[in-house]
């Protein structure tokens, strides 16, 4: 099993690059960051933790833009895998995204994982000219746009949400397939969705019991006839041995503890103790 972790990126403590350099040195395998544009001061969506529209801590207003900051974090490392947990892809124009994706995994080597949302808050997205109930719609017809632009020498989509004639567009990305894991809770519905559109699931922070789900995801995978098994990213889930066991056995390719947006001097030594945690003084990618 992998071992990723995830930085709640701000404009406070450690910059993502520092982050993704001594994750990286630390024998990590992915290095993840959020997004989110903005955040509409008034709303109703209510928060997934909080139940309302209170947020946890004021990071959310403060997020860097994921794609600026896994870009400095490449320009700093050479095996880390550079993430998203989550991207709202929604919220930008679909070409322009993307250009920036593939040129971001052009330039890193092919170190890009795509971690999506469909957006829990609504009103973020409808600023965006997103209507919420059809955010798992416009989710879809984005990703298969980009993948048209990232594989064909003449790329053209025609959606409800994103259309445009046939189209020259490099660089492609190094991978063949850009992987896309699913942030969301997990349900049949959301299940049925990754089997149909992504590579996979990222769990959510309050998640913890999730062996029978990976079973269904895995059973509705076979169902709509995909090849392999899916990723299954589990975030957040304790640093202990036993519990990491049980859950690779269940299907878990990867588990992501959050890092502390500290000063870089925390954080190394934070690392280094959530190491020791795993048994090992160096984490060895598989």
């Amino acid at each position: 099993m992998r071992y990723g972790i995830v930085l709640f990126t701000s404009d406070r403590g450690i910059t993502p690059a520092a982050a993704a350099r001594a994750a990286e040195d630390a024998g990590f395998d992915a290095f993840y960051v959020p997004e989110h544009t903005h955040i509409p001061v008034r709303r109703s969506a209510p928060h997934p933790r909080t139940g309302d529209e209170t947020l946890p801590d004021d990071r959310y207003l403060r997020t860097l833009d994921p794609w600026v900051a896994l870009a400095t974090a490449a320009s700093v490392t050479t095996r880390i895998r550079l993430a998203t947990a989550v991207a709202l892809p929604v919220e930008s124009d679909p070409i322009t995204l993307a250009k920036t994706i593939a040129s971001l995994d052009h330039l890193s080597g092919g170190r890009v994982t795509l971690g999506v949302g469909f957006g829990w808050n609504t009103d973020e997205l409808a600023d965006h000219g997103v209507p919420g109930k059809k955010r798992r719609t416009a989710l879809r017809e984005y990703l298969e746009a980009m993948r048209e632009l990232w594989t064909n020498d003449e790329a053209s989509y025609a959606g409800e949400f994103v259309e445009f004639g046939p189209s020259w567009a490099w660089p492609k990305p190094v991978q063949p397939r850009v992987p896309v894991l699913v942030g969301a809770g997990g349900t049949e519905k959301t299940f049925r969705w990754i089997a149909r559109s992504a590579d996979g699931w990222l769990t959510t922070p309050s998640e913890v019991d999730i062996e029978e789900n990976v079973a269904l995801l895995r059973r509705i995978w076979r169902e709509e006839g995909r090849e392999g098994e899916p990723e299954v990213a589990a975030l957040g889930p304790r640093p202990d041995p036993a519990l990491l066991d049980r859950l690779a056995a269940a299907g878990v390719t990867e588990t992501i503890f959050g890092l502390p947006d500290r000063e870089p001097a925390e954080v190394e030594a934070w690392l280094g103790r959530l190491a020791g945690k795993l048994g090992r003084e160096r984490i060895t990618g598989s």
